[in-house]
């Protein structure tokens, strides 16, 4: 009995000091044996003549997003994938694919991508460039979808063959934009907007007071949505030996082509099912007849693999890519957004390395704050001062997107990119009819004028809208002269390409308003020759802040994972691009109610 005793004693204290030892380690114990295990993994294995597998599904993006540290080791301990991969992954990635002897083709598989692609048009214009330079070297592509709408295809045209799926469509019906008003719904119950703004095409504000297009911003609309549909036209035609003309013409007679239709007019090159396309993958890479598949290995596998023919660059010379992703707001900011305070911050960390000899701005951004964007800036021109700063645009880099870029040596943008947009416009909402119609009153006590202008329960006086639009011409003025001194472009001419309008980076670059047409590998290879770095360099991401624990366990997971998006009904879509808009008014927090932003969230469909 003593002895039983005994050993119960013991198993319990034994039990108690796992527990404590346990509790005491938390995170840091556990990032340990995470660390462990990783230096043990010498990567995956990539067997010779394997084809890399590039799902369509996944939405690319500039940087990864915002994660706290429990999401972080929810993600490495759950297993559950993210949706997102970021461009420069998927770039250094098809680089080393291009290189590594042991990757003898790509497969673009579009079988899992029901719910469409989200990614913007520059975007996929820099992927398909890399995507070219893979076969430049001798190696195939091969690309199998069930239905290609326009960026589906736009990406998947690159391939040396284009399958179809029999039951299969192409979409191959132009770009259109079809932006929301809310005007009737404001009258209706009785929310006031009064507009001052700078710039005939700055059409951000009409939403709110129109309930059509006016005719400035019909034009200017159609001019953009017809120089991309161009460059679209342009890039598939020369892949496909189809004359854009000709395309154009297809596009005329119906916009939607069966999968027969579509082999009749050469869009693709063949119609079969996937076990088709796997037997010919069996047979391009030797797999053996009772293997179920080809061989292969997932894009995000071999994000993490290494290869005996691609050495990444290792230096003590950073080149810094910062990224400025989503919507500019004064302060802090939040997911998706650009914080004036936070990416100020971010900037000054970035000048005062001195391990960093040159930055890439990349700006994805339709701008937003003027007091952000000009926080933002001036820390731009303050380490222009001390190294080269370099812009990279991607889908767009517009209004206050623009705004900060102006403060770069030297601006990269895609023909497809949109920016420009240079104007300014405030917006001011009351409630005094919603209140009145509800019952609801006010009175006021004030020690002078103006103390109660910036009310919502009652219009703006005359007197004030004056003071207000005094404001924002001064703003924009300041903008005219910021884009007049850094494109070296008298201000006269400025204001006559301003005035709010949307340009294509084609348009742009004639304008004088971007320098060169290139994505963001382009603009971290001009950054190395401006700072004279030769080869000695490597890339330093900057994205949002993350402590030690997220860097480490976001390094030992990898960068990407794959996920198919939810498959939304019609319904449902359009009621998710009502969601979007509205929740641009949560991005509306300026002091002075002033913004430089592109129209509300700009679609092309």
């Amino acid at each position: 009995m003593n002895q039983f005793l005994k050993q119960t004693f013991a198993s319990t204290i034994g039990s108690l000091a796992g527990l404590i030892l346990f509790f005491s380690l938390g995170t840091g114990g556990l990032l340990f044996l995470l660390i462990a295990a990783a230096v043990k993994d010498t990567g995956p294995e990539v067997k010779d003549k394997s084809v890399l597998v590039f799902d369509l599904s996944l939405n690319i993006t500039d940087s990864v997003p915002t994660s706290s540290t429990s999401d972080v080791i929810g993600e490495a301990l759950s297993g559950e994938k993210a949706k997102s991969v970021t461009l420069r992954t998927v770039l250094e990635t098809l680089d080393k694919a291009r290189q590594d002897k042991r990757i003898i083709a790509i497969y673009l598989d579009g079988s899992r991508n029901a719910g469409g692609m989200s990614t913007g048009l520059a975007t996929l214009k820099e992927v398909r460039q890399a995507l070219e330079r893979f076969k430049a070297a001798g190696k195939k592509i091969i690309a199998y979808d069930v239905d290609l709408e326009k960026r589906e295809y736009y990406l998947s045209s690159v391939a040396d063959t284009l399958v179809l799926n029999p039951m299969g469509t192409v979409e191959l019906n132009g770009f259109s934009s079809q932006p929301i008003f809310y005007t009737g719904a404001m009258e209706k119950y009785g929310v006031g907007v009064q507009v001052i703004r700078v710039g005939k095409f700055k059409s951000a504000v009409e939403p709110f007071i129109l309930k059509k297009l006016s005719p400035e911003n019909r034009q200017q609309t159609q001019t953009l949505l017809s120089t991309l549909w161009g460059e679209f036209l342009a890039t598939v035609g020369e892949n496909r030996k189809i004359p854009p003309q000709q395309l154009q013409a297809i596009a005329n007679t119906q916009g939607e082509f069966t999968a027969s239709e579509a082999r009749q007019r050469r869009l693709v090159d063949r119609v079969a099912y996937l076990d088709e396309i796997v037997a010919d993958l069996k047979k391009l890479t030797d797999s053996d007849e009772e293997d179920k598949s080809f061989r292969q290995i997932s894009f995000s596998t071999y994000t993490k693999a290494q290869s005996p023919d691609f050495q990444p660059r290792n230096s003590k010379n950073k080149i810094a890519i910062v990224y400025a992703e989503g919507e500019i707001v004064d302060g802090q900011g939040g997911v998706q957004q650009v914080g004036g305070d936070t990416f100020a911050k971010r900037l000054r960390e970035v000048r005062q390395d001195e391990d960093v000899k040159a930055v890439v701005l990349r700006i994805n951004s339709p701008g937003g704050s003027v007091t952000g964007s000009e926080r933002i800036q001036r820390e731009v021109l303050l380490t222009r001062k001390e190294k080269p700063v370099i812009v990279s645009m991607g889908d767009y880099a517009a209004s206050g997107g623009y705004w900060i870029a102006t403060g770069a040596d030297h601006i990269f943008a895609e023909p497809n990119t949109i920016t420009g947009s240079i104007g300014v416009f405030g917006l001011q909402f009351n409630i005094q009819k919603l209140g009145t119609d509800n019952g609801l009153s006010w009175d006021v006590v004030k020690t002078s004028q103006f103390a109660d202008s910036r009310t919502i329960f009652r219009p703006k006086t005359p007197q004030e809208l004056a003071i207000a639009q005094k404001i924002v011409n001064q703003i924009y003025d300041q903008f005219l002269d910021k884009v007049a001194q850094a494109r070296k472009l008298p201000k006269q001419k400025v204001a006559q390409i301003a005035q709010g309008r949307v340009w294509s980076g084609q348009e742009a670059k004639q304008l004088g308003l971007v320098d060169k047409f290139g994505g963001i590998e382009d603009a971290i290879q001009y950054a190395a020759q401006q700072a004279k770095l030769g080869e000695d360099w490597e890339v330093e991401e900057y994205s949002q802040s993350r402590s030690l624990e997220e860097r480490i366990l976001k390094k030992l997971i990898g960068k990407v994972s794959v996920q198919s998006p939810k498959i939304s009904d019609p319904l449902t879509a359009e009621f998710m691009k009502l969601q979007g808009d509205l929740v641009i008014f949560q991005a509306l927090n300026d002091p002075k109610s002033i913004y430089a932003r592109l129209p509300f969230n700009w679609r092309i469909d």
